[in-house]
């Protein structure tokens, strides 16, 4: 356990990976009557971690999720059982998918759903605007539509969205870039102090870290259009051609990042499929 500020600590559980940094960090907010942001994966070890980072006399009020990924949710449910506090999450894994994702999971055919923790289901779901134990509620759909960020003294807990050690997966359908964007457009114009990340360690630039990763995605838009200028392209044709310094092992999650610049490009009428939009499918110029 480690106290980051007055009122704030971090259990970091251990599930590290190259998707996952040192593994997911666990808040605890406040003292006496303490709120837990994102318990983790399924590990009791790390249940245990959290009970002990308790001091005498303290107990868990309230359980929020930024996001249902299998590294963030899933020891929700336990806690729970263990705290009797509620599990608070804009909702299911499934929901506040977009009319565009939506009609793209229903034809089918796209792939996704890596890491999905498909059983999470919240005893309370909540949404921007809302305060939750003095936590004020942002909804930040794009590295999945339930993502929700949580603003707190100055601070943002930003889950997945906008991290410091790596970009951010958005993989179709739950991931979806036109929403990352506007997402990480409107943290960029808040005034905080710090956020701190689902994964790694604290953004203490958080509006330099937004624009980064704003130019960094419009960057990678560049590439994707510049290459299919020269030819049509599937998006593991174009991640193989653009990412160029990433390992092998991880050019399939490259993959799934150019598949929604190719949706969102095709939503805005700059590139088409060449048949059905699949995960497959070749798009070239509009």
């Amino acid at each position: 356990m480690q106290e980051l500020e007055p009122g704030l600590r971090l259990v970091r559980a251990p599930n590290p990976s190259p998707m996952t940094a040192e593994g997911t960090n666990t808040y605890l907010v406040g003292a006496g009557n303490v709120v837990v942001i994102d318990p983790g994966p399924a590990i009791p070890a790390h249940l245990e971690a959290i009970l002990a980072a308790l001091a005498p006399g303290e107990m868990i009020t309230h359980i929020l999720v930024t996001h249902s990924h299998l590294d963030h949710s899933p020891l929700a449910r336990p806690l729970a059982d263990a705290t009797g506090a509620p599990v608070i999450a804009a909702g299911p894994s499934d929901w506040g998918v977009s009319a565009v994702m939506q009609a793209l999971r229903d034809a089918g055919g796209l792939g996704g759903g890596e890491g999905i923790d498909t059983i999470f289901a919240p005893d309370e779901r909540i949404k921007a605007g809302d305060v939750v134990a003095g936590l004020s509620v942002l909804a930040t759909p794009g590295h999945m539509a339930n993502h929700l960020s949580f603003a707190w003294n100055g601070a943002v807990f930003s889950g997945d969205l906008v991290m410091g050690w790596s970009t951010s997966l958005v993989s179709p359908p739950d991931g979806d870039m036109t929403a990352f964007m506007t997402s990480v457009e409107m943290l960029q114009g808040r005034d905080d102090r710090v956020f701190y990340p689902g994964h790694g360690a604290p953004v203490t630039a958080p509006a330099v870290r937004c624009a980064e990763l704003i130019a960094h995605r419009r960057h990678r838009e560049a590439q994707i259009i510049a290459a299919l200028g020269e030819t049509p392209a599937t998006a593991h044709e174009l991640a193989a051609r653009i990412y160029t310094q990433t390992p092998p092992a991880l050019l399939p999650a490259a993959a799934r990042n150019v598949l929604a610049h190719l949706i969102d490009l095709t939503a805005r009428d700059r590139a088409t499929p060449l048949g059905p939009l699949t995960g497959e499918a070749k798009f070239a110029l509009t």
